[in-house]
């Protein structure tokens, strides 16, 4: 199918930006990057950051949002560094982060195969991965640095598995030839946060970090105007007591992971939100590339109605199990086991024979989704057909044996059968895509930090990295990456260069965050309407997933976007919150979060409909070859996409009135040291 899209480059076209969904404002650049040869490049940023004298750390204070592996590092890292450090998160300890979830590996350009890898090659890989959608700059610094991170991780005690002679050993993820992943079984994310939490409780114990746990963030304090305009601290619910917190700092750090569960079924934790990025997106910070979300390709299928979460089967598994789906309609039904090899096909070897199993997660995914669509899915039928492919071992079982096999996947293969019943050494796995990672997030400079000077975001929060697509086992590298090397050396210039903070919980500023979560609050419980908070969630996910899940079309974002704002004026006027302000009660956490996310979600879809052209995880229906694979428009498109918030105006003034037409801010996207050119895995 050829492209159907007009030129973007006036504001009269577009249909004047889809009658006035959205503006179009000035155009931004990253002012902190260095010229030069992109090698030196974070050498010469480092050396030109100013410092801190160890007595002045002493008297600054750092509050960082998050303890996953990018506040976790983060934190630890700057506490050592003797700055006074307030850390945040609203699980009940820093160890059951999300980051704990990540099973198959983190990458690192070590190239111990000796299979031709080096840091240029992941760079590359990287870059291409993201469909040509990411900034070089950054995503050579993460190549650079990370080496560090596993020399890092190995020193604090991670078990990395080992090859026999005692060496660590590596495996390969989607999107590239070789092998870079180092990995500790299926529990990766674990075992490298459990590293992280020891160093950040060996600060609590050293007394330069103060640790708030079951606290959740509900609005940036952001202090004065124009060029002295600051980000000064944040407003917290104590979530046991109910207690309104102001905590001041002289700079504020979010490490609050991604926004994938504005879709409600997602490989996410289902306490993981978009309301710390979203209440700094109100105060001015710009919100990048919201559209572009990754769908997961190995996760245990839906079964039904009931679930509120979605299980990932991690993709290393990809590096030994082959998918396939029956060649005949007729044969979904049978026992897989009873199809024969000439009755299968194993799609992603025939179609990308270069890359086979191991294509990028969005391709895997979308080539998934059309075997399903043409009726030759398998498993139970799930509404209107049957949404599985198989995912199976046999093979590597007969090549390598059991108990190889079992050596490097126990772990997973035994979560799969406790949650579905089956017995994957005997039956092969059944997966099908779920929305997992983000690559949008809030718009950061080379520095990581964000449109709002003193705000800083690390990690999945951020969108810097990963462009339009995410390689897999990339999630843990730049997590580690910000928190341990990069956020330590950037935040320190901005540190030396301000007066530290004079706020007090007097100062307007601080009255206003104050003011603006006890109305959010008491409009919550004052409603008093008939249906739940998880009715209106569930209801917003159907509709993301329909229209801005893998695939998306102008008529289809059009719709969303329309039933997106008539869930939400529903949801002001109709959602019941339970209990008080003053105690414990998850009804309301839910209700704040569930809001943020009807805003989110309206704005991903605007984001979504801007972009006509398809890239990494965004794909436009309108727009793709004649054999159905993703087409860009570099001389449109190749920028990132920056949305500032813009509130209503008028009648809609006020709590729950939603946002005003909000503006696109472009930031060009310049390849110096990669060739741009049409992605291919074949």
């Amino acid at each position: 199918m050829t492209d159907k899209t007009t030129d973007s480059g006036s504001g009269s076209t577009a249909a004047s930006m889809f009658n006035g969904m959205y503006t179009e404002g000035a155009r931004i650049h990253d002012q902190k990057a260095p010229d030069g040869p992109i090698e030196k490049k974070w050498t010469r940023r480092k050396f030109e950051a100013a410092l801190v004298n160890p007595a002045n750390r002493r008297k600054m204070s750092v509050i960082i949002v998050g303890t996953g592996l990018a506040g976790g590092a983060a934190a630890a890292t700057l506490g050592e560094a003797g700055y006074h450090v307030k850390s945040f998160c609203f699980q009940d300890s820093p160890r059951r982060a999300h980051s704990i979830a990540a099973q198959g590996g983190i990458n690192a350009a070590k190239n111990y195969k000796e299979d031709g890898d080096s840091i240029q090659r992941l760079f590359y890989d990287t870059v291409k991965g993201g469909d040509y959608r990411s900034r070089e700059d950054n995503v050579y610094r993460l190549a650079e640095v990370s080496a560090n991170i596993i020399d890092q991780c190995v020193a604090q005690g991670v078990p990395f598995a080992r090859e026999y002679g005692g060496l660590l050993d590596n495996r390969s993820f989607g999107g590239v030839q070789v092998s870079r992943t180092f990995y500790a079984r299926g529990q990766t994310g674990q075992q490298l946060l459990i590293g992280a939490y020891q160093a950040l409780e060996r600060q609590v114990g050293a007394g330069t970090v103060e640790q708030f746990t079951r606290h959740e963030m509900l609005e940036v304090i952001v202090d004065g105007e124009g060029e002295d305009r600051r980000a000064r601290g944040i407003i917290a619910r104590d979530l046991v007591t109910g207690e309104i917190q102001t905590h001041l700092a002289d700079a504020v750090v979010l490490a609050s992971g991604g926004y994938g569960n504005v879709f409600f079924l997602s490989t996410n934790a289902m306490g993981s939100n978009v309301t710390a990025s979203w209440r700094a997106h109100r105060k001015g910070a710009y919100m990048a590339n919201p559209c572009y979300t990754q769908i997961h390709p190995t996760c245990i299928p839906v079964s039904g109605e009931h679930q509120s979460k979605l299980t990932l089967m991690s993709e290393s598994l990809r590096n030994d199990g082959r998918i396939w789906v029956p060649k005949n309609r007729e044969d979904c039904d049978k026992d897989p086991r009873q199809i024969k090899e000439e009755d299968r096909d194993y799609y992603l070897e025939r179609i990308y024979p270069a890359f086979g199993n191991l294509v990028p997660r969005d391709i895997a995914s979308r080539q998934a989704k059309n075997v399903c669509d043409e009726g030759r899915g398998v498993g139970p039928v799930v509404g209107d057909f049957r949404r599985g492919v198989y995912l199976d071992f046999a093979d590597a079982i007969k090549r390598l044996g059991r108990a190889a096999v079992e050596e490097k996947y126990g772990n997973l293969f035994d979560m799969y059968a406790r949650i579905t019943g089956e017995n994957p050494y005997e039956t092969p796995m059944r997966i099908y895509p779920a929305v997992h990672y983000v690559m949008g997030g809030l718009w950061v400079d080379y520095d990581l930090s964000s449109s709002i000077p003193g705000l800083f975001v690390a990690g999945e929060a951020n969108f810097s990295d990963h462009g339009a697509n995410r390689l897999g086992a990339s999630a843990l590298m730049q997590g580690l990456a910000d928190g341990y090397f990069v956020l330590p050396n950037t935040i320190r210039d901005y540190l030396a260069k301000v007066p530290t903070s004079d706020l007090t919980e007097d100062s307007p500023a601080v009255v206003e965050a104050r003011q603006a979560v006890a109305e959010r609050t008491e409009r919550f419980l004052a409603i008093n309407g008939d249906r739940s908070v998880d009715s209106f969630h569930r209801e917003l996910g159907n509709i993301m997933w329909e229209y801005c899940g893998m695939e998306r079309s102008e008529e289809g974002l059009l719709k969303a976007i329309d039933l997106i704002r008539g869930l939400r004026d529903e949801f002001w006027r109709n959602v019941r919150v339970l209990g008080a302000a003053d105690t414990l009660n998850q009804s309301l956490e839910k209700a704040g979060r569930v809001a943020d996310f009807l805003e989110l979600g309206e704005l991903m879809c605007i984001d979504a409909l801007h972009r006509r052209e398809s890239c990494g995880g965004h794909f436009r229906a309108e727009s793709q070859t004649e054999d159905g694979e993703a087409l860009r428009h570099d001389d449109e498109f190749a920028y990132v996409a920056a949305w500032e918030f813009t509130p209503p105006s008028g009648e809609q003034e006020g709590v729950g009135a939603g946002m005003g037409a909000p503006v696109l801010h472009k930031e060009d996207l310049v390849y110096e040291f990669i060739e741009l050119k049409q992605r291919s895995y074949k």
